[in-house]
């Protein structure tokens, strides 16, 4: 039985930091719903899970090194994993965006629900939403995509290549644009019902200006809301995993 030396101690702690860092900010594993602990207990695990497979790799690049260069290979390990984790949120984030945008377009953007991801509560579709999306995440077992694309990241960014914030941005913005024009398909059907509505309402409004249309056709514009969500969140939701899925495959 080999006894643990300071090496490897030191190794675990440089692979925390990374791993720790992406699931801090990863959905599914972030949430606050999630006690503080818990996280914490899981992102340490998972640490000590990898420490075998990518400990070797680490030692290598720590051994001997001075006092600032294993500083600055916790935090550059730390920006790296946290850039991953925030990616991943990003396209979280556009659906919660889009799903607020669904509940104002179909008139329901005053009734808010609990909220998942986030602290704040949100439109009740938004809250529905996310918490689909995120109980497909587990259920789908893409949270296993997620943790062999945090192996994967030690062969496309290494430990000896540091953090290059230009290749950070770029990856950010390259995501954004990802998963917000995802969300914008998702998204799309209520946008057409909104216009459509919103014309037909104007026009009748011009023609009858002494009675309150809008007020009298709300109701009727919540149901007809409902039931286009209600025919196409089931697809709404194939899409926004495909797309999800997608991104962890390719990176």
């Amino acid at each position: 039985m080999n006894a643990i030396g300071s090496d490897t101690v030191l190794s675990a702690f440089v692979l925390f930091c990374r791993i720790g860092a992406c699931l801090m900010l990863m959905p599914g594993f972030s949430s606050p719903r999630i006690p503080t602990m818990v996280r914490l207990f899981l992102a340490v695990a998972i640490t000590l899970a990898f420490v075998p497979l990518l400990g070797p790799n680490v030692e290598k690049v720590i051994d001997k090194a001075a006092p600032f260069t294993l500083l600055r290979v916790i935090v550059t390990e730390s920006l790296i994993g946290g850039m991953i984790g925030f990616m991943g949120q990003i396209f979280f984030a556009g659906l919660e965006t889009l799903g607020t945008a669904i509940a104002q377009e179909i008139g329901l953007s005053n009734a808010l629900g609990v909220p998942i991801n986030e602290s704040e509560p949100l439109p009740t579709v938004a809250s529905l939403l996310t918490f689909l999306a995120t109980t497909l995440l587990f259920v789908t077992n893409l949270h296993w995509e997620i943790l062999r694309g945090i192996v994967a990241s030690y062969r496309a960014l290494p430990i000896t290549g540091g953090f290059s914030a230009q290749f950070g941005l770029i990856e950010i913005v390259d995501t954004l644009g990802k998963a917000f024009l995802l969300s914008l398909r998702i998204a799309s059907p209520f946008i057409v019902f909104a216009i459509i509505v919103n014309l037909g309402i104007g026009l009748a409004n011009r023609l009858t200006p002494q009675i309150p249309v809008y007020f009298i056709v709300a109701p009727f514009v919540v149901f007809g809301g409902l039931v286009l969500f209600y025919f196409t969140f089931r697809q709404l939701l194939e899409v926004f995993m495909a797309g999800f899925s997608a991104w962890l495959t390719n990176g």
